[in-house]
């Protein structure tokens, strides 16, 4: 950590081979941002004040909008000061902080999307037995476990990650500091690295892709016997918002992470990266609301309550 502090701080290079895109890319990723600060907000306000989402499905999707809350604020607003100048630097403690944060947050949301996948099959597959097992204390416990996840990982990656000597190499490759680029400016010999990586993804990423996998597979079996057309609707569009949010997360957050060594375009990478942190985050409030009444009836009656004041 002494040769990591030492230094007055790096160059995150991002998008400065392309500077044409610089300003489009501030404009997309500013909107994003406030996108997502309004959507996920509004999620969690609507998801605490209306009693008729205190269920354990919007137990998940409010940890889940704070995740998403917290990931981009701790990326985005460095993101648009290096995109808005000349200048693209991060300081140490910054780039730390950063690190930390963002892994922490990116590893606990690996996890908990992997819970509301239990929890969508206990509710299409186990309906009778659903209040019993998704017992409240039960759901705080198995968000705890979430958060316990992604700070454990982050403890191990972020601090291995800090000590590799740098010999004061600065320019780092990309618009954060995030592992799979910082590792890549290390002076000494990483394949130790690259492999202790490796198996932590396979614990918090294709692990859980295979835990979802199993879930959605239980779920598509039931719906299959499913001979009520309504019952079949309302089974898929419980579990098709989550679906597809766990499409888009996993789907490009892996890629970065499987093979971290293997030679992306350069733009490519911080491309795929782009969207699992920015682009993500935003999409996964539109996606909740858009595609569940529950969610609009809440923000409706909120709306109504709020006009009657």
């Amino acid at each position: 950590m002494a040769n990591f502090t030492t230094m007055s701080g790096f160059i995150l290079m991002g998008f400065s081979d392309q500077p044409q895109l610089e300003i489009i890319l501030f404009v997309v990723v500013l909107i994003s941002y406030l996108l997502t600060l309004v959507g996920n907000t509004a999620i969690i306000v609507v998801s605490l004040l209306d009693s008729k989402l205190h269920t354990p499905m919007y137990f998940f999707l409010t940890n889940l909008s704070f995740l998403d809350l917290a990931f981009t604020t701790s990326i985005v607003p460095q993101l648009l000061w290096n995109l808005r100048g000349p200048a693209k630097t991060i300081t140490s403690t910054g780039c730390i902080l950063q690190l930390y944060v963002s892994l922490s947050l990116g590893s606990t949301e690996c996890v908990l999307l992997t819970i509301m996948a239990f929890d969508r099959y206990v509710a299409v597959c186990r309906p009778l037995n659903y209040t019993t097992v998704m017992h409240p204390s039960f759901c705080k416990a198995l968000a705890g476990i979430a958060w316990l996840s992604g700070v454990g990982n982050t403890l191990i990656q972020s601090t291995i990650t800090l000590r590799l000597p740098r010999c004061g190499h600065r320019r780092l490759h990309h618009f954060l500091c995030e592992v799979p680029a910082m590792i890549k400016l290390a002076c000494v010999d990483i394949h130790a690295n690259q492999v202790q990586l490796f198996v932590a993804t396979l614990v918090l990423l294709l692990l859980p892709m295979a835990l979802i996998s199993v879930s959605y597979g239980f779920i598509a079996h039931a719906v299959i016997k499913i001979k009520s057309s309504q019952a079949w609707r309302k089974a898929l569009g419980t579990c098709g918002s989550h679906l597809l949010v766990v499409s888009l997360y996993f789907g490009t957050s892996s890629v970065i992470y499987i093979q971290p060594q293997r030679s992306f375009g350069h733009s490519q990478g911080m491309f795929l990266t782009l969207f699992y942190t920015v682009v993500t985050p935003t999409l996964n409030p539109l996606i909740y609301t858009l595609r569940n009444k529950d969610v609009k009836g809440a923000l409706r009656r909120l709306l109504r309550r709020e006009q009657n004041f």
